[in-house]
Parts: structure tokens; sequence; C-alpha cells
């Protein structure tokens, strides 16, 4: 459907059209309302639901052990930190002590996740915006990350460590010298990323001014993420809340205050250098010790509310859980950053062409299983 309209005397049209569900630059089944009068956009209006899998009611029947498994179904980027926020959860109303070991492994595995995403996000924002050389280079070097992870818990994608009170097994005996290998390798290899798209001058034109949203309208929509810290919202869940073995590392908080697509394109190359900092200064120094603190069998949380948050590779997760000291939730809610994050895409867009949507879209680094749940 149409509606007409006069713009300084010229005749135009506005046009409602369908992007997605199927669309390669949705990254998932996320269909989008747009209201376009030519090829400037009016409108975005996000439909949701194609993939909604009512994770939070399952979690609902399950015990706190099997509501591990589900979390990396969401945002199946950052399986092993989704896995942690609940482990996190359930030993804070547990009030189990963790070993070091655990929360220093933990945190290595984390950033290895972050460092991963990242790697994937570079990869497809590359090709969304027509440079498949990028596609190529970030899941090369992806690889590795993925042979590192299967090594140590069997998968590659939707893959469980973390388990309450600890780990599901002890670090596999090559984990530390593939991880070095792997960090020796990735620190020659990020300034071809540089090379290949940070500084070309058609990405820059792509990106620089598209999407602008201001640090008032990301806090107010709660972006959080890569994608707050581009327009300057400190917001790192790794600083203001530190968790496993964040506090016993030295590491920046990435912050940009242009705002646009370019900026928070830049906060993710920087934070890349950052996990392998954060990396190099623990995979020598993994304490001795347990790998898993004793827990029953069967986990009832003391009747409560608990709510524990994480950084992923997208923003905040928060993990909201009600118990009524039963084997299962009463209710759990998941913080997503992914669904707030989208919120924002309507005020990013206005004004702009149709052609830089797929721009901003990819500097939000959108999962929509996230998003759905």
């Amino acid at each position: 459907m149409s509606t007409e309209q006069t713009v300084l005397g010229n005749e135009t049209q506005e046009y409602f059209i369908n992007m997605g569900p199927q669309h390669p630059s949705t990254h998932g089944v996320l269909r989008l309302l747009l209201t376009l009068d030519g090829e400037i956009i009016r409108k975005v209006e996000p439909h949701m639901g194609y993939i909604h899998r009512s994770i939070e009611k399952m979690c609902e029947k399950d015990s706190y052990q099997q509501i591990v498994h589900l979390t990396d179904r969401m945002d199946y980027l950052s399986c092993h930190i989704n896995n942690e926020a609940v482990c996190l959860t359930v030993e804070m109303g547990l009030q189990l002590e963790i070993p070091e070991r655990v929360k220093v492994i933990r945190t290595i595995i984390s950033e290895l996740t972050r460092l991963a995403s990242h790697q994937l996000w570079w990869g497809v924002m590359g090709m969304d915006l027509g440079a498949i050389t990028g596609f190529l280079y970030g899941f090369r070097d992806r690889e590795l990350i993925t042979d590192i992870f299967e090594e140590t818990c069997g998968a590659r994608l939707t893959m469980n460590y973390n388990v309450p009170g600890g780990l599901m097994f002890d670090i596999h005996p090559n984990f530390q010298k593939r991880t070095k290998e792997f960090l020796a390798y990735f620190k020659k290899k990020l300034p071809e990323y540089e090379e290949l798209l940070t500084g070309n001058v058609i990405f820059e034109e792509r990106t620089k001014g598209i999407g602008y949203i201001s640090k008032e309208d990301v806090i107010s929509y709660g972006v959080t993420g890569p994608s707050g810290r581009g327009s300057g919202f400190a917001c790192d869940i790794r600083k203001l809340h530190p968790y496993s073995a964040y506090d016993r590392v030295e590491f920046k908080e990435i912050l940009y205050n242009e705002g646009d697509s370019y900026a928070r394109y830049m906060v993710r190359m920087d934070e890349m250098k950052e996990s392998m900092h954060i990396i190099d200064q623990l995979i020598d120094n993994i304490p001795e010790g347990d790998y898993k603190a004793k827990t029953k069998a069967v986990i009832k949380l003391p009747a409560g509310e608990y709510y524990q948050r994480v950084e992923t590779a997208r923003g905040e997760l928060g993990v909201y859980i009600i118990s009524d000291n039963k084997k299962s939730p009463y209710r759990v809610k998941f913080r997503s950053p992914g669904f707030s994050n989208l919120s924002a895409l309507d005020t990013m867009a206005k004004g702009c062409k149709i052609a830089d949507l797929v721009a901003m879209m990819s500097t939000l680094d959108l999962v929509i299983p996230d998003i759905d749940r």
C-alpha cells in the first residue's frame, strides 16, 4: 500500500515494504517493515517472533543444570559467556565459593569467545557492504578459536563448558599452548583487517556519519555493548561490576563519541586488541586447584530473587531468577542485549537511505535468536 504526498510541488509516494524475514542482511529471520519516501527511510518497524522457542518458559520446567544448556541457543556467538551468566546467578544463590582456577579459565574462555564473535562480525560486515575477501579472512581466523573450543569441550557452535560450581572438566593439556599460538598469529593478522576495511575510502563513505545516535538516546533505549560505547556510553559490565577474574586484569574500556556506524565498528576493532591483552595476562597464570566446587546432584536455590549480569560480545546480558526453593525456578527472565539494541534502529535510520540500513544493522551486530528467545 502507499500514500501520496506533495513535497516542494513534486509528486512523491510513500512506500511500505518488507525487508526480511528471509534477507541475508538481517542475519536471521527478522522482518523489518520499512516506510520509504523514494530511497529515504521514514520509519523502521521490527517484527519479531519468527524464531521464538519459549526458552524462558522451558527454563521454568528444567533443573538449574539444564538451564545452562538453553542459553547458548540464544546468542550462539556468545555461548560460553551466556552459560557463565546462569552459573554465576546460581552460584550467587547458593553462596558457593568458586575455585580461583575456575575464575581465570572462565575469563580466558569468555575473551576467546568475544574474539571469535568479533571476527565473524567483521567478516560478515565486510560482505554486507560488498567486501567478500573480509568474510574469508574473518572465518579463516575464527576457525583457530573454534578448534581450541572443540578440543576443550567437544563442540564448535552451541558450546557448553560452564556448569554451576565450575567447569565440566579441566582444560585440555594443549589449551595454553594453542591459545598462545593463536594470540601470536592473530596479532599479526589484525593489521590486515585494518588495511582491508578500516582505512578503505569506500568503507569510510558507507559508515562515517551514517546511523547516528546520541549518547542520550543510547541510554534511553538501553543500548549496551559496543553499540552503546560507540556513542560514548560507558557501560562495560566487566569494568562496572567485575566478575570472574576481570578484577585482576588491566584493560581499557573502548569509547568513541561520534555515535555513527564507523564509531561502532572501531569499538569492536579495538576491543579485539583488549581481549588479547586480557588473555595475555592470564594464560600463563592459571592457578592450580580444583576445576569445580562440590555441588549437590539436585540444586535448589533458597527462596528469593537473584540477578546477575555479564558483558557478552553484544552487550549486557542479565539473568533474573525467582526461586521458590524447588529444583526448577519459579520464573526466569533474560535481559538480552540484542532486544534493546534493535529498538534503537528506527532512531538511527530515519533520514538515511535504504542502502545505509545494511551498514547500520551490521554495526549493531544482531543475533536474532538472542532477541526472540
